[in-house]
């Protein structure tokens, strides 16, 4: 379970030390590793099938789409109408969080987002809040609870618990 020790491996695969349970660690957390490094290293994903903290540079904890769940939408265009293109949005992960651009693509399979530039440390479980622009008084879309990440190819490759670029974001 949660609780139980497991390895801190690279994202490589290869352990750099040992932990006293999943439950301590947040993707995205920088400190309390219990490891030393030549550079910072910070939780790109916890897999806790394998009871793996896998830690990275921070750019490896940056995600580039997410699927989300549970959407309530309050835009204008029913959801059913947006093509294969997507819709323009701006995504807000974190309540203090800057709002970032991103494409909203409902499908068959869910609700994807891609972000433009990326955000750093999302994780499922997180909210996902949609605006019509980047304003100080932006209309609000809708949102949704983010139920999967899609990290950089390099990060997403450790671990059978890693999503593989589209379309298994879906899935």
């Amino acid at each position: 379970g949660a609780a139980e020790p497991g390895d801190i491996v690279d994202l490589d695969g290869r352990v750099l030390g040992r932990h006293d349970g999943i439950i301590g660690f947040t993707v995205g957390q920088r400190r309390g590793l219990g490891i030393a490094a030549a550079t910072p290293l910070f939780v790109v994903r916890i897999d806790a099938r394998r009871r793996q903290v896998v830690v990275g540079p921070r750019a490896a904890t940056t995600v580039h789409e997410i699927a989300v769940d549970k959407l309530n939408w309050l835009g204008d265009r029913p959801l059913a109408e947006i093509g294969p293109e997507g819709a323009a949005i701006f995504l807000r992960v974190r309540s203090t969080g800057p709002l970032r651009p991103a494409t909203l693509k409902p499908g068959e399979g869910g609700t994807r987002v891609e972000i433009a530039a990326g955000e750093d440390g999302v994780s499922p479980g997180q909210a996902a809040v949609f605006y019509a622009d980047a304003g100080a008084r932006a209309r609000l879309l809708g949102g949704g609870t983010i139920v999967r990440t899609s990290l950089g190819a390099r990060a997403a490759a450790v671990g059978a618990e890693a999503l593989e670029p589209e379309p298994s974001l879906t899935a």
